[in-house]
């Protein structure tokens, strides 16, 4: 057998999966049959506007709605064949921050500010992998090495507000994958940090992807950051995947007007200065004002009659490039004009 027909196994399944939420005597689906798959190694990227779904399938994959508020989900999650929507609490709670971790996008709020850095991350250290405490301290000294802070266990001694944003984001990071996960979710961990400390974080996250085999997905709606990081992309919009593809695909040939709109907000040192940057005009419509055709007709340029009256199925438009869109031929004929 060839390297070439060796199937890298997949971490993560996610079949015809929808998170509902109770509004107005109603159940609206914030996230609507999203379908993914993460193989071992490989870094996924969902993209969108805030609105689209995209922190609530995160969040949702270890069911970390299921305390704050009632929630309904449909299909299925299988992480390594085993589906954790039908997994007991008790089997949740050892997967997270162990085989699966997370990194927010607000680190001060996320990290407790009345422990310091190294109770917070001992705990995780003692509760998973059975270490004494001085073995956790020295765990966590590692961890915090391996996320490049230059003096961990001075940082160890420290509450998180004593901390820089960026500090912060390290030590979340050193938390997130002290247990060394097997998939790690990323959710917007850059969105609060200064370009500077931005670009190292997802170096960093580039580095132990390549080191250790890590799979992530990698939650934002910085199309700059996912052309650089991910091999493959997936577009979401009010809950739903419209587009999926390999990364540099997409950014050569987007097929869906609503990618188009992304890629083309992406700023350029050649824009002519004093031009008004690109806009998708519009917002994200709320989960009470779903469309009942394709959910971007609104907004779309391309968009007629039929596109306001049926919900378009996801098309294999290209080898490996699925779009969900009507008008996809159409439009991309006119972009090419």
């Amino acid at each position: 057998m060839t390297k070439q027909e060796i199937e890298v196994p997949k971490i993560l399944e996610i079949n015809r999966f929808k998170v509902k939420f109770p509004i107005h005597k109603k159940w609206l689906p914030a996230v609507d049959e999203v379908d993914l798959k993460i193989h071992a190694g490989e870094i996924i990227g969902i993209v969108g506007e805030s609105g689209s779904g995209k922190s609530v399938m995160s969040q949702s994959i270890l069911r970390l709605r299921d305390h704050d508020t009632a929630v309904r989900y449909e299909g299925e999650i299988l992480f390594e064949g085993e589906d954790l929507l039908q997994s007991s609490l008790s089997q949740i709670r050892n997967i997270r921050g162990n085989d699966i971790s997370i990194i927010f996008q607000d680190p001060l709020n996320s990290l407790s500010p009345v422990h310091s850095v190294e109770r917070q991350l001992s705990e995780v250290i003692m509760l998973h992998k059975q270490m004494s405490k001085s073995e956790a301290k020295k765990h966590s000294i590692e961890m915090l090495n391996l996320t490049g802070i230059s003096n961990p266990e001075g940082c160890l001694k420290k509450y998180p507000f004593e901390l820089s944003g960026g500090m912060q984001q390290r030590v979340m990071i050193a938390m997130a994958l002290a247990c060394e996960p097997k998939l790690l979710i990323a959710d917007e961990p850059t969105t609060a940090l200064d370009v500077t400390i931005q670009e190292q974080i997802l170096s960093l996250i580039k580095n132990l992807n390549e080191d250790i085999g890590m799979s992530v997905l990698f939650i934002t709606h910085d199309m700059g950051a996912v052309s650089n990081l991910c091999h493959r992309v997936k577009v979401m919009y009010l809950g739903q995947i419209v587009e999926d593809a390999d990364t540099e695909q997409l950014f050569e040939a987007p097929l869906h007007p609503y990618t188009e709109g992304l890629i083309s907000c992406i700023p350029h040192l050649e824009t002519e200065r004093g031009l008004p940057l690109p806009t998708i005009p519009g917002t994200v419509p709320s989960l009470s004002d779903i469309p009942k055709g394709c959910h971007f007709c609104t907004r779309c340029k391309y968009a007629d009659e039929h596109c306001f009256q049926e919900q378009p199925p996801m098309v294999e438009a290209r080898k490996d490039h699925y779009v969900k869109c009507w008008k996809y031929e159409e439009s991309n004929d006119l972009r090419k004009d």
